[in-house]
């Protein structure tokens, strides 16, 4: 399988489709999936003569389980290292949620000073903290992020099966058509990633 050694050690692993000498597309991944939850965009790029790369961040999918290093920093300096190994130039781009932070945090610090980013497309981005506080009115009650890493403490499989069932896709709103395989894929790429990596951060 295709990995990339970071500079600290940590192998992340890709996903690299499409014709070589196409225009480059990376996406980002939203917590706590991986890049297999890219895989009908890579298709559809593909088939239209993109290049699409699409990786795990650390702790995620099939990169190296480590219980350091899963904070936006490293996050942006992993998703670089793929576009460096590989030689991209001329990228676009693409996060969502968690992997929108990563796509802001790694153009800013490393694409657009390399000369390598072309765009950069945050789809319902984290901001750069979402906790509330006295700067930040609009954020989440801390009692939000103890009550999800309670959860996940408590019953890991459980928590992600009620989240990829109701509000992550929006399955608990009424009349809404439920995807039991959208649901279990949302479930398995959670669960094939590592409890370290996959506590909220605020």
């Amino acid at each position: 399988m295709p990995f990339v050694t970071t500079r600290d050690g940590v192998e992340i692993f890709f996903k690299d489709w499409g014709p070589k000498d196409g225009r480059p597309i990376t996406l980002h991944h939203g917590w706590p999936l991986s890049s297999d939850d890219w895989d009908a965009q890579m298709l559809f790029f593909a088939e239209r003569g993109f290049r699409v790369i699409a990786h795990g961040r650390r702790g995620h999918g099939r990169s190296v389980q480590v219980p350091h290093g899963h904070d936006m920093d490293h996050y942006a300096a992993d998703a670089f290292a793929v576009v460096e190994a590989l030689d991209l130039r001329n990228v676009v781009h693409i996060g969502h949620s968690t992997g929108g932070g990563e796509v802001a945090r790694a153009v800013a610090r490393h694409g657009e000073p390399s000369g390598r980013t072309a765009k950069a497309v945050l789809v319902s981005a984290v901001p750069p903290s979402m906790l509330r506080t006295e700067g930040i009115p609009e954020g989440l009650p801390i009692e939000v992020f103890d009550g999800f890493r309670a959860a996940l403490a408590a019953n890991r499989a459980q928590f992600f099966l009620d989240v990829s069932s109701g509000p992550f896709y929006g399955f608990n709103r009424e009349g809404a058509t439920v995807h039991q395989g959208v649901i279990r894929n949302w479930w398995r790429q959670g669960m094939e990633g590592s409890a370290l990596a996959q506590p909220p951060r605020q």
